[in-house]
């Protein structure tokens, strides 16, 4: 047989040490990165042998739940795992190593950050619902004659009083840009304003108030951003809202007039999205060259740059929103001319770095439901440090109580045991960085358990050599019957632990995983060193003394 030779065995466990190096000696890899002038570039990066886990080397992490207040039609099940989908598109663009991204339960995905540096970032990412629509401003005027109507459902409904605050601010505009027009109000016994013409006097057309305003542009006093908001969503309200009209708040900041008072930009847009982000195949954060502004750069597939260019066509001068998760992104463009493919999003005074992350999280797609934070926590990379030093320590301190019973107890034979336990970490540790697995703290409570395991094998071994050499067997016969008498218990124990750490891969979480994959490898190094190594060891020995009578074990 090839492994009864001496020379053999030595060339193979050459060979294994040789590639076991080989993946744990640091190399630089290339990766492509995006500048800061929002370009990919190629960057050096210096590949580590072994990742570390979020509890060594600190990160964040995220328990995001879905909101089933929004999952009407939308199965939970799919949606979770398209969800699941999204994320990791996302944690792939945002460049997080070794990022882990599972669900847990039919309602929970997990999502563990390990190294991440700007952890409100990531969390803004991940969060992130990227619904992006393109719709036309309305110019019917459907909201404003709507205005009446609405106004006299919320008197029916007993609702009557507006804010004090934001009648005082809606007066002083009036009063200062055109004279007051305001309708003859009453005060009540709060100190409110009793009208029926609630909504008309909070939202007034955005040119009315000084504001150069287009088609379905309204203007709402910041003050009273929230109230109008929730009369909007009042079903009997909502009910009397033209039905080709959409309402959607914008996402910038409020527009001071007057100096002093500050509105918040309501829009009125058709109720059909001219195109959305499903279409998006690609999308990347410039810096336009005219304006030096940061935008974001898009590109629809083909059916959906087909029907955008015959939408865009025939709309030439009319307003285009752009709308992202619900909100208007900046004061709608005009439409110049026909847009087929490829379109701009222009982001103002944004960040480049908000452009970015704009681009990073519509290229991965939108989320099927939004999602919400339902737990984080931040790990320190102090404590992942402590971390590393206190498993260090203990496996240290463990090992050393091994190679003292080992080499207490069985004397010589402990001692071919130890060296080769020197083998099993550097097979360990090696096949961890093939795999591309990452250590975490209950991984390295698998390496120390699996030592425990290639000790017992040895422990086998050395017990059934010593019976053969009580039953009166020479040193050879009694090495080579203790070799193989001892390998079906061997066998038996390890398939045993390895049934049971797949169960744990399969069914557990990221901790859990962590600790089967490791104790699965450190099984399969023990079986390596103790059967394999050890045997040429003895070999090896035997061959300096052949006429060995007596072994110290």
């Amino acid at each position: 047989m090839m492994f009864a030779s001496l020379r053999n065995r030595l060339i193979v466990i050459g060979l294994l040490v040789v590639v076991a190096i080989a993946y744990l000696i640091p190399r630089n890899q290339t990766v492509r990165e995006r500048g800061a002038d929002g370009q990919m570039t190629d960057v050096q990066l210096k590949r580590v042998p072994l990742k570390l886990g979020l509890d060594l080397q600190g990160g964040m992490h995220l328990e995001l739940g879905l909101d089933q207040s929004r999952v009407v039609a939308a199965d939970p099940a799919d949606a979770l795992n398209t969800a699941l989908l999204v994320l990791r598109k996302r944690i792939d663009e945002l460049g997080v190593s070794e990022a882990l991204i599972q669900k847990v339960g039919n309602d929970r995905i997990v999502v563990e950050l390990p190294g991440i540096k700007e952890p409100a970032r990531a969390e803004a990412i991940v969060a992130r619902n990227a619904h992006l629509e393109f719709r036309l401003t309305d110019k019917t005027n459907g909201l404003l004659n709507a205005l009446p109507s609405m106004d006299r459902a919320l008197a029916q409904l007993g609702i009557k009083t507006t804010a004090p605050e934001v009648s005082a601010a809606t007066k002083g505009v009036e009063a200062l840009l055109s004279g007051d027009s305001a309708k003859k109000k009453t005060a009540d016994s709060t100190g409110g304003v009793v009208s029926g013409h609630i909504l008309q006097d909070l939202i007034k057309p955005a040119e009315s108030i000084g504001i150069q305003g287009i088609p379905g542009e309204f203007a709402v006093p910041k003050a009273a951003h929230d109230r109008v908001d929730s009369l909007l969503k009042i079903p009997e309200v909502q009910r009397l809202l033209p039905r080709n009209v959409a309402l959607y708040w914008d996402q910038g900041p409020s527009q001071s007039v007057g100096g002093s008072v500050q509105y918040d930009l309501l829009y009125a847009l058709t109720d059909k999205p001219m195109a959305t982000g499903a279409n998006l195949v690609d999308a990347s954060a410039q810096i336009d060259q005219m304006s030096n502004r940061r935008i974001v750069v898009f590109e629809l597939d083909r059916a959906g740059g087909r029907r955008f260019g015959e939408e865009t066509g025939k709309h030439v001068g009319d307003y285009m929103a752009i709308i992202l998760d619900d909100r208007v992104q900046g004061r709608p463009p005009v439409i110049q001319s026909r847009i087929d493919r490829r379109g701009q999003i222009e982001l103002g005074n944004r960040s480049l770095q908000e452009a970015q992350d704009l681009a990073l999280t519509l290229k991965a797609g939108a989320l099927p439901v939004p999602l919400r934070i339902e737990a984080q926590r931040q790990v320190l990379a102090s404590l992942g440090a402590d971390s590393i030093n206190d498993g260090l320590r203990a496996g240290i301190v463990g090992t050393i109580l091994v190679i003292l019973i080992m080499v207490g107890y069985y004397r010589m034979a402990g001692v071919l045991a130890v060296l080769a336990l020197g083998f099993y970490l550097l097979f360990t540790l090696a096949g961890l960085s093939a795999l591309g697995a990452t250590l975490t703290l209950p991984g390295m409570a698998g390496i120390a358990l699996s030592v425990g395991i290639a000790v017992d094998a040895n422990v086998l071994i050395f017990e059934r050599i010593r019976e053969e050499l009580i039953a009166g067997r020479t040193v050879r016969v009694a090495v080579d019957e203790g070799f193989k008498h001892a390998m079906n218990a061997i066998v038996d124990s390890n398939m045993s632990t390895v049934l049971t750490a797949l169960f744990l891969f399969q069914f557990g979480t990221g901790p859990v995983k962590g600790f089967a994959v490791t104790l699965i490898m450190g099984i399969a190094a023990s079986m390596v060193t103790a059967v394999f190594v050890t045997r040429t060891f003895f070999m090896i020995w035997l061959e300096r003394d052949p006429t060995a009578t007596t072994l110290s074990i």
